[in-house]
């Protein structure tokens, strides 16, 4: 883990972005009651997946900082055995199911993993080489659905065992191009981050947007995946760093007309990240059409073999800004995906689920 001195200067580094005046003051801060812009003619939809790299990384990378090497390489094994369990090809295929039924005009997906391991120069029986990207594009063709890449951010790098061992996470935005004009894109990496968490293990966290036009009118869409805790219970720090990250996204969109942020923002209602977008006037989608539901959306077991959803947290989000109509109300629908039976996949042992979170496909009017 980062050195005590690292922490401090992290901190100082993050309360100072955290603490900073709303780039939108809103009054009293129910934007909804104040903000009145004009109404939005065009039904827009959009989908955000966390893809799920198959197997419970975070148990791997502590058991990494343990003395002994043995706990690690026997994290890191029983890890590539519960990926071949999780069968992220099956996976992939009801991801892109979901996007043909749904057509959002842009997906937003996080854990958008490259895995390459080969373990056999050191005795061990395990190859595993998979590009999650490129077999969800292949699966969207397949349907006849033109999904391009507007951009992708790297979060997580893990190159160990000399080099035998290679994982690269990224983030990805993908845009409908029989439908949405791209003009312009990037991913990047936040300012502030965790880096290096144990050897050849850095947490590099990033988001990906892109501005574009449908239908004539101006619409920018982006997707993050925010800081996550490596413990059970609420990491102040790290709270803080997911505010910080959020606000850099609040910033670099300040001046867009229309702006919907979607992604696994790792974090709860009531959190100094959730602050930052309700004091800077974004609207939680699913709060604002679902008042009073929980929208659980995390987490099913690692290797996705529950039979029913067993949900205890909320941390995906559609959030907006600028299709609030002149009543101050977001409109429109919004739905998760991969949380009931049948939503299950067959899989090489039992039935799994897509992903450990649920998907949220939203359409806003």
């Amino acid at each position: 883990m980062p050195k005590p001195l690292y922490y401090v200067a992290l901190a100082a580094i993050v309360l100072t972005v955290a603490c900073k005046e709303p780039l939108f003051p809103a009054g009293s801060g129910n934007w909804l009651s104040e903000e009145r812009v004009s109404a939005v003619s065009t039904s827009v939809a959009v989908m955000t997946q966390n893809l799920y790299v198959g197997a419970d990384v975070d148990a791997v990378i502590q058991a990494l900082q343990s003395p002994d090497p043995t706990v690690g390489l026997g994290a890191l094994i029983f890890a590539i055995q519960t990926v071949g369990k999780t069968d992220y090809p099956a996976r992939a295929a009801a991801i892109a199911d979901e996007i043909a039924r749904a057509r959002p005009h842009a997906v937003g997906l996080q854990e958008v993993s490259q895995i390459d391991i080969d373990l056999t120069p050191i005795g061990v029986p395990a190859v595993l080489h998979q590009d999650f990207l490129a077999i969800l594009q292949a699966a969207l063709a397949e349907r006849g659905l033109h999904y391009v890449v507007a951009g992708t951010s790297n979060n997580v790098n893990v190159h160990l065992v000399s080099g035998l061992v290679n994982l690269v996470d990224h983030d990805a935005l993908l845009i409908d191009a029989d439908r949405v004009i791209v003009n312009g894109a990037s991913g990047q990496a936040f300012a502030v981050n965790l880096g290096e968490v144990a050897p050849g293990v850095s947490l590099i966290r990033g988001w990906v947007w892109a501005r574009t036009t449908i239908d004539g009118q101006s619409y920018t869409f982006a997707s993050a995946h925010l800081e996550a805790n490596l413990a059970t219970a609420p990491i102040p720090l790290l709270e803080q760093i997911r505010a910080a990250q959020v606000g850099e996204i609040v910033a670099t969109l300040g001046a867009d007309e229309r702006v919907v942020l979607m992604g696994d923002l790792n974090d709860f209602p009531g959190s100094p990240m959730y602050g930052v977008l309700t004091n800077n006037a974004y609207s939680d989608t699913w709060a604002a059409l679902h008042p009073g539901a929980e929208g659980l959306t995390c987490c099913h077991r690692s290797d996705l073999s529950d039979a029913v959803a067993n949900f205890d947290q909320r941390i995906d989000y559609v959030w907006t800004r600028g299709f609030a109509r002149e009543d101050g109300k977001v409109k429109g629908a919004i739905d998760r995906f991969g949380l009931v039976p049948a939503d299950h996949v067959p899989g090489p042992a039992y039935a799994i689920w897509p992903s450990d979170h649920a998907g949220l496909i939203a359409e806003l009017r």
